[in-house]
Formats: C-alpha cells, sequence, structure tokens
C-alpha cells in the first residue's frame, strides 16, 4: 500500500480523552494528516479492537492509512493498514510473514547500530527519533537534535518519519535534515483544535 508520511499523528489516549479518540483523529484528518497511528501501551488487545475498528470505519476512503502500535495481534484483527514496532516490540520477519506483503511495517530507529540491523526486505519506513525530549514516551532514548537526526536520515535506504517533540515551527528543519515527515502527538493531541494545530504544520 502507498503512503505519505509528511504528517504523521500517534494517538495519545489521555490527551484525546476529552474530544474522543475518533473525534480527534477526524478533525485532524480533515486538516490534513497523511497518516494515522493507534498507541496505547496500557490498554489490553481486547480492548483496543473496538478503538482500531472505529478508527478504520471513520477512516474509510480518506486515502489515510491506519497504523498500530507493537500489537500485531490488533492490526490483524481489525485488517489495518500496517504495523509500527519498536527495537524491543517484537521480531520484524515474523511480523512481516503475519501481515503479509502488502501491509506498512515501520520500525523505530535511534542510532546507527539499530539502523545497520534493518533489512529492507522487511521494513517499510524507519522513525528516527526522539528528535527532542518528549513526556509522551518516558523511556526514550537520548534525543538526536537535527543533526543525529540528518546523520540517520542520510545513512538510510528507507524514508523516514522524524518524532520526539515536534512542533509546527519544526517542520522545515526536518524536511532539511532529510526526513519525508513528522510524527507528532500532543501538538496535535492536545491542541483545543486539533484540525486548526494540523493546519498549523502545512502554512
Amino acid at each position: 500500500m502507498s503512503f505519505d508520511l509528511s504528517l504523521y499523528l500517534i494517538t495519545d489516549p489521555a490527551m484525546c480523552a476529552e474530544r474522543g479518540l475518533v473525534a480527534t483523529v477526524v478533525a485532524a484528518v480533515r486538516g490534513g494528516v497523511t497518516m494515522v497511528q493507534l498507541r496505547d501501551k496500557h490498554a489490553t488487545d481486547a480492548e483496543l479492537i473496538p478503538q482500531a475498528k472505529a478508527l478504520k470505519t471513520a477512516l474509510a476512503g480518506s486515502g489515510v492509512p491506519l497504523i498500530i502500535n507493537d500489537r500485531l495481534e490488533v492490526a490483524l484483527a481489525v485488517g489495518a493498514d500496517g504495523l509500527h514496532i519498536g527495537q524491543t516490540d517484537g521480531d520484524a520477519a515474523a511480523a512481516r510473514a503475519a501481515l503479509g506483503p502488502e501491509a506498512i511495517l515501520g520500525l523505530s530507529i535511534n542510532s546507527h547500530e539499530q539502523l545497520a540491523q534493518v533489512d529492507p526486505a522487511l521494513i517499510d519506513y524507519l522513525g528516527l527519533g526522539p528528535v527532542f525530549a518528549t513526556s509522551t514516551k518516558g523511556d526514550h532514548e537520548a534525543p538526536l537534535g537535527f543533526e543525529g537526526l540528518a546523520s540517520l536520515a542520510a545513512a538510510s535506504r528507507l524514508p523516514g518519519v522524524a518524532i520526539g517533540g515536534l512542533q509546527a515551527q519544526h517542520v522545515r528543519a526536518v524536511r532539511e535534515a532529510g526526513a519525508q515527515g513528522l510524527a507528532v502527538i500532543s501538538a496535535i493531541c492536545a491542541a483545543p483544535d486539533p484540525q486548526a494545530a494540523t493546519q498549523r504544520f502545512a502554512t
């Protein structure tokens, strides 16, 4: 499946709670989000499946892929467009075998050592970061900064999306560093108006 990493929304259950997950995502898609990842590190698979189904329904016809963070069984259960895994979230080869060749498979990368282990035959894109320290992931690796981001992007044969504390004012720096887009959580999910917040990334 084709995909566009330009503006990649990652959901946060607490930040989306007041407005609602689906309403937040729909507003962000109206504003220009090009990919959506459902992420909830604490929910069970049984709790995530109905959320994923609701998002898949809401995204139908939009052309925006739904990616599931970490939970292969959830992705398979709802027919999601893809899966994103971290360095400790399981085996990429097993995920690819289960998902099939058409699914989108992303992998988080923080170092050249990790990059050297990536098999481009299995992985479609890389999450590069964190660029800055972020409160949405307490156990993250040391921040890369834009210099580190550029170094990884230049060394990678795969498209990359930058993640970690990014705001609308960082779009140009991320592009200049060689990443294909930005992955955003709080700048959209925590905004009073997610659609307007999303549009600021395109201006």
